[in-house]
């Protein structure tokens, strides 16, 4: 049926649509500038960024005009109303993905990019739960619908003056201009369109080029002859020393150390700085956590979106691998679920001796208070570090312990909020700051109350580790992930900018440093520290990122520093004084400040070819060979018809989806897939309990109890606390007449788990059968040794 040109909607109402859509994308502006501006992060609202950004939306408006047009007039041709409702229906999303983005920027003070790409959809899922401030719970839906609201509205008032916009140019000429006018006014994260900004972003990332142009088959690969800087500071004893990292969220150099911008919420670090070694002007090689293992442990490439993304990891040396040859027993410890940014995976890959995480606290520890959305992040860092010193540790083999705080992270509710809360009350009360520091701590005092809480954690643990095994030989090494993203930053490479801190009773004297090195240094200079001392078996070439640190005192900076501002985001990169930052070539000064800089022009070349060589190796497996390594990557192999089933029912993204899967099959009675699907999950997401549960289950329901049993143990002492472990557990024990073993496994579920009410049925069941066959109760111990907790098989 033909619709009459009269019906029709015409460019009038086009125009009016577009007008209306250009109001929202004002409205949501104005509230982006308001909302930094409450948070103290920007000293006014009216300023020449926002005239900028409102520029901005004016140019992603024609842009979006010019795009839209030729649906509206097609469908409009069709059938009346058909192409106004089609643009009002996308112009509608398109807004409210601009104020998710809007909000997301609000909170993390970084702009979504091309990192989208790098994270699971499960990784983003606990972010956005985790982190708070105004994308969770049901406001977004709210807003949502106001905004909806206010388009409509925007679009009935337009009715009223658009009689004198009609009588200007042709509305595609005037939305072209506007639009090649944009692209001419320079923009920055906070005045961009971030629509336009994660569009572009992306398209630049997948259309990226980074071939590899050299013959050089191992461009990394060099001699392991790294100066021995740290030597002369340490008075190191017959036997090898304890190394103890502590990582910790968020700990950046502008909240630590003499002259820090908001300094006095770390006090106890403060007075470590000057018990140390100390590097003042020290970075992360990544703006965010994904990086810091890898770089820290490793001196490894980043990879597309981080090492740790990687789905297949090349041929590496690492410290845990290097000391671990040497005769050392090497452990992880962190409050949180160590299958979050593939952690479990790279630790497994590298054969760490033992692994802490959420899963195996039990019940004597309180978990972080859940946030508005009902989540949690873990363990905070307190009873993170009160585990740690629970376990034992023996006396006659050197240690490498690496801590992961997590307290210092969205949504920052301490233990105790009220007390450190008000902590920062009395402090600012004191100190001298000036108004834009006082504005935003005030803004954000639950931020500067978790600092409080997370320094005292440390000095509580450095305090009680004085009575762990040779305390004596322990060198303790204190770092930042990367900077604490929801405070202002000054600039670019604030992000990357943290502290590190060297601490050890073996120490003969303490220096402050001010020259310019990073994370990639550190395990390069304890190695040549060792290995100038004791003679470690070490590879005779490596191919580490970094080199020896720089011990001068005075500022400098000599390196070349590549810098990854998020996963998939490569744009910084520092060589020697001059860094690259989003296009610009800028100036560093010894306090770490940047200025515009003449010159230069070399490094953003020298950024391209590392970025090749860095797609290179970590794709090829081309960092070191065969030959080199000491741990080769042991993977789960499947057969070829095997790849083909797994891959038709499991997509291998989602280890919750693969599990559920696999509970369909055994249910079912396909046991044999079942378990397959279980070890096709297994090798993506090590730490998945419920999977390694299954196995157990289907194991035993095969007949093959012992099987079944030695996979169950091992998940509860993985996990302790979790009550679905010992259900099947009992089950296994019950089919097989294991009547005493049934019995002991009372003791220990009601001595670990705080949700033994819940399978009472099985307890009675067990108590029963053993009282009939005349089996007394045996006691198990209370303390289990650390190499037996919890650890990645």
């Amino acid at each position: 049926m033909n619709t009459s040109s009269i019906d029709r909607y015409s460019l009038k109402q086009y125009t009016r649509l577009m007008m209306s859509f250009f109001g929202c994308l004002l409205v949501l502006t104005l509230f982006q500038y308001g909302i930094l501006y409450y948070k103290g992060v920007l000293d006014s609202i009216l300023s020449t960024s926002l005239l900028k950004a409102i520029v901005h939306q004016i140019g992603f408006t024609a842009l979006m005009g010019i795009v839209m047009v030729f649906p509206f007039n097609f469908w409009e041709n069709l059938r009346s109303k058909y192409g106004f409702n089609l643009v009002f229906v996308l112009l509608s999303i398109v807004l409210i993905i601009e104020a998710m983005l809007t909000a997301y920027y609000c909170t993390t003070l970084v702009p979504l990019g091309s990192d989208l790409l790098g994270y699971s959809y499960s990784d983003m899922k606990i972010t956005i739960a985790n982190s708070g401030g105004y994308i969770i719970s049901v406001y977004l839906l709210i807003a949502s619908a106001i905004l909806i609201g206010l388009f409509l509205i925007l679009y009935r008032i337009t009715s009223k003056f658009y009689n004198r916009i009609s009588k200007m140019y042709p509305f595609t000429i005037v939305l072209f201009s506007l639009f090649v006018a944009s692209l001419f006014t320079d923009g920055k994260p906070i005045n961009q369109n971030k629509v336009q900004y994660l569009a572009v972003n992306l398209y630049n990332s997948s259309t990226e080029d980074n071939s590899y142009t050299s013959t050089e088959e191992y461009p990394l690969v060099e001699s392991s002859n790294i100066e021995n800087v740290l030597g002369d500071y340490f008075e190191l004893k017959e036997e090898k020393p304890n190394i103890v990292f502590i990582m910790v969220e968020g700990l950046g150099r502008d909240f630590v150390g003499e002259g820090a911008e908001y300094g006095g919420f770390t006090p106890y670090l403060d007075s470590l700085t000057t018990k140390s070694l100390y590097w003042e002007n020290f970075l992360s090689n990544t703006g965010r956590t994904f990086g810091v293992l890898p770089s820290l442990l490793g001196s490894l490439p980043f990879g597309k979106s981080g090492f740790m993304e990687l789905e297949e990891y090349p041929n590496k040396l690492t410290l845990f691998s290097v000391l671990k040859n040497n005769g050392y027993h090497t452990s992880f410890y962190q409050g949180t679920n160590s299958s979050f940014d593939k952690v479990d995976r790279f630790l497994k890959s590298e054969n760490v001796d033992f692994v802490l995480d959420k899963s195996g606290f039990g019940n004597k520890y309180q978990q972080q208070a859940e946030d508005a959305a009902g989540s949690s992040w873990g363990f905070p860092d307190l009873e993170l570090f009160k585990k740690s010193i629970s376990l034992e540790r023996g006396e006659n083999q050197p240690r490498l312990e690496v801590y992961m705080t997590i307290s210092t992270h969205e949504p920052f509710i301490p233990p105790n909020q009220d007390l450190y809360e008000g902590k920062v009350k009395n402090i600012l009360s004191k100190e001298g700051f000036d108004s834009r520091v006082e504005k935003v701590i005030e803004k954000n005092d639950n931020v500067f109350a978790t600092l409080l809480y997370t320094d005292n954690s440390i000095k509580w643990f450095m305090e009680s580790y004085k009575s762990q095994p040779n305390y004596d030989n322990t060198i303790f090494i204190i770092t930042g992930d990367h900077r604490l993203i929801p405070i202002p930053q000054r600039n670019n490479i604030s992000r990357f900018h943290v502290p590190l801190i060297m601490y050890s009773p073996m120490l003969k004297s303490t220096r402050k440093m001010s020259s310019v090195s990073s994370h990639f240094d550190v395990t390069p200079s304890i190695l040549a520290l060792l290995n100038g001392s004791y003679e470690l078996k070490m590879p005779k070439k490596v191919a580490w990122m970094g080199g020896a640190i720089d011990m001068q005192t005075a500022f400098r900076s000599t390196k070349n520093i590549p810098l990854m501002r998020n996963k998939n985001e490569l744009k910084e990169y520092i060589s020697g004084e001059k860094l690259y930052t989003d296009g610009d070539i800028m100036q560093i000064d010894e306090n770490m400040d940047i200025s515009s800089a003449f010159g230069g022009g070399a490094i953003e070349s020298t950024l391209e070819r590392f970025k090749s060589v860095n797609h290179y190796v970590t794709t090829e497996n081309k960092i070191i060979p065969d030959s080199l390594a000491i741990f080769t990557i042991q993977k789960e192999k499947f057969t070829d018809s095997e790849t083909v089933w797994l891959n038709s029912v499991y997509d291998g993204k989602d280890s919750d989806k693969g599990y559920f899967k696999a509970r369909d099959l055994a249910w079912n009675k396909k046991w044999d897939k079942a378990l397959l699907l279980c070890r096709y999950n297994l090798s993506g997401a090590p730490s998945h309990i419920d999977t390694k549960i299954l196995m157990g289950r289907v194991n035993s329901w095969q007949g093959n109890h012992e099987k079944a049993a030695e996979i169950l143990q091992e998940c509860i002492a993985i996990n302790p606390n979790y009550i679905d472990s010992y259900a099947a557990l009992f089950d296994v024990y019950y089919w097989s007449d294991k009547l005493r073993e049934g019995l002991e496994l009372i003791d220990k579920v009601q001595e670990n788990s705080s949700s033994a009410n819940e399978i009472t049925d099985k307890i009675s069941r067990a108590r029963t059968i053993a009282r009939n066959a005349g089996i007394k109760v045996h006691q198990l111990k209370k303390k289990e040794p650390l190499n037996t907790v919890a650890s990645v098989k």
